[in-house]
């Protein structure tokens, strides 16, 4: 058996920066734990468990007040996790589900009456897949009944096929982790030029997430001029997140640093606003 991965900090920094009211963390995820939700057979390494109470510890630490639980290859298709945490977390945590491309609409209904509001499916080389494009694209009708939107993660080169096709969506499309792009290349880069391009178009939002990501030592200051540079262009489609507990990282983030990024990423008050409390508030339906 392979030996457990810790992939998050179990002392993070309380951050300097105060976070207004409502504040969101949009992308973490919950592990385990492994005894009442079993990781999938398919997962080539073992990670610690990453529980909600872990999480919902480490937000009264953070100062966060709401959450989007994205749903991790660590547990497949079985949502039954993230569900529970929603669940547990008062109206203030909602989800978003992996699905097979060909999942019943009654799946789909089960799943947005338990708090999901979205799926997401993966375009990455080194993380398993059975989809296309076009198999998820021909999907998004049978969102859009149930008013849920289509989460995409890629990796960077990608973005020149894919976007064509995601285009013709029939709901909205968040990106995630700017794109994955080379934030050592700067904004001139072909990959997030193109993510600029594709933005323009008022059906896509992005997740200014992932700055420890993109290349670059703490305190990351690549990845957070990215993302400062997508937020002054499309304040109202941005949202952000920790990635809460950082699976196939390079190195464990510090998530007091990461809230405390947001200082730069959005200067001044109102942006923080936007990005941390309106934007969620508005697209993912969470409760006045």
């Amino acid at each position: 058996m392979n030996t457990p991965v810790l992939t998050y900090s179990r002392d993070s920094s309380t951050p300097r920066l105060k976070l207004p009211a409502g504040a969101c963390d949009a992308h973490v995820h919950v592990f385990g734990p492994a005894a009442r939700y079993p990781f999938d057979r398919a997962l080539t390494w073992t990670p610690v468990d990453a529980p909600k109470e872990t999480l919902f510890a480490l937000h009264r630490q953070l100062a966060i007040d709401r959450c989007v639980i994205v749903q991790s290859l660590v547990h497949g298709f079985d949502n039954s996790a993230v569900a529970d945490a929603i669940a547990a977390g008062s109206g203030r945590y909602l989800g978003v589900a992996l699905v097979p491309h060909d999942v019943a609409d009654s799946e789909l209904k089960r799943l947005r009456d338990a708090g999901f509001r979205g799926v997401r499916f993966n375009f990455i080389r080194h993380l398993p897949q059975a989809h296309s494009v076009d198999n998820v694209v021909a999907l998004t009708p049978r969102l859009a009944a149930l008013g849920m939107h289509l989460q995409v993660h890629f990796a960077s080169a990608l973005i020149h096929e894919l976007a064509p096709v995601l285009k013709r969506s029939a709901v909205p499309v968040v990106i995630d982790h700017m794109a994955r792009v080379d934030a050592s290349l700067g904004p001139a880069n072909p990959d997030f030029q193109r993510l600029l391009e594709l933005l323009r178009d008022e059906r896509f939002h992005v997740k200014v997430s992932g700055a420890d990501r993109l290349g670059g030592d703490a305190p990351y200051a690549p990845g957070i001029a990215l993302a400062k540079l997508l937020l002054q262009e499309f304040p109202d489609r941005c949202f952000w997140g920790t990635d809460w507990p950082h699976p196939n990282h390079t190195h464990v983030p510090d998530d007091g640093v990461l809230v405390d990024a947001l200082a730069d990423i959005a200067p001044t008050p109102d942006l923080r606003k936007r990005l941390l409390v309106a934007n969620p508030q508005r697209f993912y339906q969470f409760a006045a």
